[in-house]
């Protein structure tokens, strides 16, 4: 019986390891906190977000960003006026899902008061990383 018990106690950390870190409903909520959090460079939020090894290929894969990058970068913000997402599914396989939609950014011009409005198809990875949900990678695409 202690054996048993052992066993169960050993293993338990892995079972729990094993599924989507969250569900997909809790799963869209989170990533429209990420897309809120690029807006106003809500650093602290996206530090416990981001995986260690995060990483963002932007459109066309013409800028590469780590986790670093993107948390320097926003220390320096450009606060959008609006993010924005729609057409979001959300894909789990084990540990892994897959975040995957249109997101819709309108950021001021330098007059500061037309803007302009950009859309991108994104997919976002989030990883269960001992217990926790973590953003790994981020792909974008600029739609026309």
């Amino acid at each position: 019986m202690k054996k048993l018990l052992f066993s169960l106690l050993v293993a338990l950390p892995l079972i729990s390891s094993a599924g989507p870190c969250l569900p997909a409903s809790a799963l869209i909520e989170r990533d429209s906190q990420y897309e809120e959090a690029l807006r106003v460079g809500d650093v602290p939020f996206l530090q416990s977000l981001l995986a260690d090894e995060y990483v963002w290929v932007h459109s066309l894969g013409s800028q590469i960003e780590t986790r670093s990058g993107l948390l320097a970068r926003l220390e320096k913000p450009v606060v959008y006026k609006a993010r924005s997402t729609s057409d979001v599914h959300v894909h789990v396989q084990g540990d892994t899902s897959v975040v995957r939609g249109v997101s819709t950014t309108e950021q001021w011009n330098a007059d500061g008061t037309t803007w302009r409005t950009n859309r991108y198809q994104f997919m976002r990875t989030y990883v269960n990383a001992g217990g926790q949900c973590k953003l790994l990678s981020v792909q974008t695409m600029n739609l026309k």
